[in-house]
Order: structure tokens, then C-alpha cells, then sequence
């Protein structure tokens, strides 16, 4: 039974990754090589903002939420978006169209995000002898970061490679990428400041990505139609 449960939430986990670059266009342009240097430019990206925060931040002696601390938690985590913009425009791609590009991108991103934070916890965790909720939720959550970290490579996609988007929509595309960059100071919010359980703080997240995703999808489709 443990070991069933185990396989369950590991699929749960990963499994959305495999699916979506099978499912897509992704499988059939063979961008896994982008997917692959995404994922490898997310650990060292990973790498410095630990070195950030334990050079800035302070070990706080309780779970209370910090409002500084938060703060420069929220500023460190923009390194994550400097790491996209390396990944979209620095690193060299195959013959990928910029649709494909930033999805390879999210993909990769996103499944080191969940092996690098995820897998270890499962590991130890799902094999355990009692039943818990909390790595299917795990799971549900490793969902909604796949998407968003899509969502943000999007809007990247629309920021730094798309030249002549409309300027109407300047302000509304760096405004989502923001709110998608400081999405976990947002949940540390909630579950710190608020008091929210996970099951909420993941329904929020679930409802969240699939709105940003939604409006990313509007911004990359009205700045692909020929401008009048």
C-alpha cells in the first residue's frame, strides 16, 4: 500500500511534465535539448539565490510571517526571472519556433523545480505507513507551478523576444509576469500571515495558474495578430 500510494503521488507529481511534452508539438520538434539546458540553468539560478538568502536573511525563531523578510524573499526570488531571460535568449536553440521555445523553456523549469523540491519529501515521506493528504497536494501543487512557470516563460517570451507587440499591452504583460514572479512570497502570505491550510493555499494556486495561463495565452495570441 505504501509503495502504491508512493507511485501515485510520484505520477501526480511528474507525470503532467511527461504528458505535456508528449501531447504538444514539443515531442514533435525534439526541443527535450531545450528542456534539458532550461532545467540545468533553473539549478545554478537555484544555487545563488540560496547564497542570497542566507547572506540576507535572518533564521527567525518563529513561523510568524515577516513582512521584511517576505520582502527580500520577493526581491531574491526575481533572480528566478533573470534566469528565464538567460534561458529565452542566451542559450542557443535548434531551428524552434518562439511558441515552442518557451514552452521547451517552462517544461524544464518547471520539472527541476518539482525534482529538486519535491522528490526527496516524496521519497521519504509517501512511503511512509500512515495515509496523508499532503503529497497528493504536494502533487496538485507541482501542477500549478507547471503551468505558471509556462505562463511566465510566456510573458518572458513576449518582454524580451517579441519586438513589435502592441504598447497597450506593455504595462498589462510586465504586470503578469510580476505577479507570477512573486506568486511564492503570495503563498507565504497566506499560509503565514493568514493562517490558510495547504489544501487552501493550493486551491489558490490552482485557480491562480489556471488564470494566468489564460490571460498569458490572450496577451502571446494579440500579439501575434499582424498589427492594422
Amino acid at each position: 500500500m505504501t509503495v502504491f500510494h508512493f507511485f501515485n503521488c510520484a505520477i501526480l507529481t511528474f507525470g503532467p511534465h511527461a504528458v505535456y511534452y508528449s501531447a504538444t508539438p514539443l515531442s514533435e520538434y525534439d526541443t527535450l535539448g531545450t528542456s534539458i539546458k532550461a532545467a540545468v540553468v533553473y539549478l545554478g539560478t537555484t544555487l545563488i539565490k540560496l547564497v542570497c538568502l542566507a547572506t540576507f536573511l535572518k533564521v527567525s525563531e518563529s513561523d510568524s510571517f515577516d513582512p521584511y523578510q517576505e520582502l527580500l524573499k520577493a526581491l531574491i526570488g526575481f533572480i528566478d526571472v533573470a534566469g528565464l531571460y538567460f534561458a529565452l535568449t542566451q542559450l542557443t536553440h535548434r531551428n524552434i519556433s518562439q511558441n515552442h521555445k518557451f514552452q521547451a523553456v517552462g517544461l524544464g523549469w518547471a520539472f527541476a523545480d518539482s525534482v529538486l523540491h519535491r522528490l526527496a519529501p516524496l521519497w521519504v515521506g509517501a512511503r511512509g505507513l500512515e495515509f496523508t493528504w499532503d503529497y497528493i497536494l504536494q502533487g496538485l501543487e507541482a501542477n500549478a507551478n507547471l503551468v505558471l512557470s509556462i505562463s511566465l516563460a510566456a510573458l518572458g517570451s513576449l518582454m524580451w523576444l517579441r519586438k513589435n507587440k502592441p504598447k497597450t499591452l506593455i504595462p498589462i504583460i510586465y504586470t503578469c509576469a510580476g505577479i507570477v514572479a512573486t506568486m511564492p512570497s503570495i503563498t507565504s502570505y497566506l499560509r503565514r500571515g493568514l493562517g490558510w491550510q495547504l489544501p487552501k493555499v493550493v486551491g489558490f494556486e490552482l485557480f491562480t495558474s489556471l488564470v494566468m495561463a489564460f490571460i498569458s495565452w490572450q496577451l502571446f495570441a494579440a500579439c501575434q495578430r499582424p498589427s492594422s
